[in-house]
């Protein structure tokens, strides 16, 4: 067991290696030159039409609920977890190239947005399907579809044993064993019993979850981010000059923290923060994909506004309390180090922390029970439906008890793996991406 733990410990390194990083940024890069640096000049409109999308198409949820759905997938542990360990690992300048990552991740999930409705189809059941398999298959031509079946495959194994199921369980019946005294059994059983209520009703019933609590629990986090900012706010201008100081030097430290070079800045800080977003992992268009939206680039707007609310707003007041606060500097670490942050300016920040982390983590269980599906659709038809939401929920439950190191490796070894078909599909679609941008914003001029 040692030596296959090891064996995909190098894997794991290899996969979320240079290579995946250069071409996850890459294209990024590629598509906010090739559309006119979108992600700036159109983020006011795409603002706006998360709350004012006429929702005239064909789709099974508002352009709202699809957002919300993959809000709730993307904004999790790691939001509150990789953020800690980032800064940890790479200094306070490890948030600044997260802010990199998110800034060109926002013309990446654009162009997935945009492909997801663009080659959408209904299945047997009268639902929608769409994502990544589909634009690859129908996008690129039937020769492609190993490459969709690779890329649905892998997505059945993270919704199973990666973001979807047991990091989230560990961390909910972590905080509420540490903070609250519950037994893990117990927690473990009221999470699987919640989550079966909700996903055994489908898409519909998931979003109807997801548009209350997401803003629900974006709103608690956030409010509670600012008032320790606000607590700190002689810190805040030294804190803002470290980050942009330690993105392009050394930096120095005491307590737990060793120091951290240059390169340790920005593998971590882009690593963390493409693990944050999942800008070009390929997981938000199969939520995009069900939008009732008649314009492909109109979600691809409102799905760009993903990354911006989960990295640029929600990391950045994660990393901006730890260093303001002087807890990244600790020995905490994780999610201890965020508790220690808010427990620095308010009486009950532990708790507030855990009710965050906790409604983060399931709301990311129930992200992924749908993204799960919609793959296993795509491999199996809708026959494979219900003994895939049986296996997911035994393995919610299952989830809270395993500590076995070789899955955790091999769940992120897949989950690396989901990006390399979806950005082969998007390079080689760009054409497709752009010209449906120009007859959207053509449509729009003639209003």
């Amino acid at each position: 067991m040692y030596m296959l733990e090891q064996w995909l410990d190098s894997v794991d390194h290899f996969v979320w290696g240079p290579p995946l990083l250069v071409l996850l940024v890459g294209t990024g890069i590629f598509f906010t030159f090739r559309l006119g640096l979108l992600q700036v000049f159109r983020l006011p409109l795409a603002l706006k039409l998360v709350f004012t999308a006429k929702n005239e198409g064909q789709g099974d949820v508002t352009s709202f609920g699809a957002l919300a759905t993959a809000l709730a997938a993307t904004i999790g542990t790691g939001n509150i977890v990789g953020v800690a360990t980032a800064i940890q690992m790479g200094g306070p300048g490890a948030l600044f190239w997260m802010w990199m990552a998110a800034f060109f991740g926002m013309a990446t999930k654009y162009a997935e947005g945009v492909l997801a409705v663009k080659y959408r189809k209904i299945d047997e059941n009268g639902q929608v399907s769409g994502g990544p398999m589909y634009y690859i298959e129908q996008g690129l031509g039937v020769r492609y579809k190993p490459l969709a079946v690779f890329f649905a495959v892998s997505g059945v194994l993270v919704a199973f044993f990666g973001i979807g199921t047991f990091p989230q369980v560990n961390a909910i019946v972590t905080s509420t064993q540490s903070s609250l005294g519950i037994p893990v059994a117990a927690t473990a059983a009221v999470v699987t019993a919640l989550t079966a209520l909700v996903t055994f009703g489908g898409l519909k019933n998931i979003t109807r979850v997801t548009t209350k609590v997401v803003p629900i629990m974006a709103i608690v986090y956030v409010v509670t981010s600012c008032i320790v900012l606000i607590a700190f706010a002689d810190k805040l201008p030294y804190a803002l000059s470290l980050v942009f100081q330690s993105a392009f030097n050394p930096t120095a430290a005491g307590g737990g923290f060793l120091g951290a070079t240059v390169m340790l800045a920005i593998r971590n800080g882009i690593a963390r923060g493409v693990f944050s977003n999942e800008s070009g992992l390929g997981s938000a268009p199969i939520a995009a994909a069900a939008a009732k939206v008649k314009w492909p680039a109109e979600q691809g707007l409102v799905s760009m506004t993903g990354t911006f609310i989960d990295t640029i707003i929600v990391c950045t007041l994660t990393g901006l309390t730890l260093i303001v606060t002087g807890a990244w500097n600790g020995a905490a670490e994780g999610a201890e180090m965020t508790q220690a942050a808010f427990d620095a300016a308010l009486p009950f920040g532990s708790l507030i922390l855990m009710f965050c982390l906790i409604l983060f983590a399931f709301t990311t269980i129930l992200g992924w029970n749908y993204y799960g599906e919609r793959c296993i659709v795509y491999l199996f038809g809708v026959k494979s439906i219900l003994p895939y939401r049986i296996v997911f929920i035994v393995l919610v439950g299952v989830g809270a008890f395993i500590k076995l190191q070789a899955i955790w490796l091999l769940a992120d070894i897949v989950n690396g793996l989901m990006a390399l078909p979806n950005l082969v599909a998007l390079l080689g679609l760009s054409g497709v991406v752009v010209t449906e941008t120009r007859l959207y914003l053509r449509h729009m001029k003639q209003r």
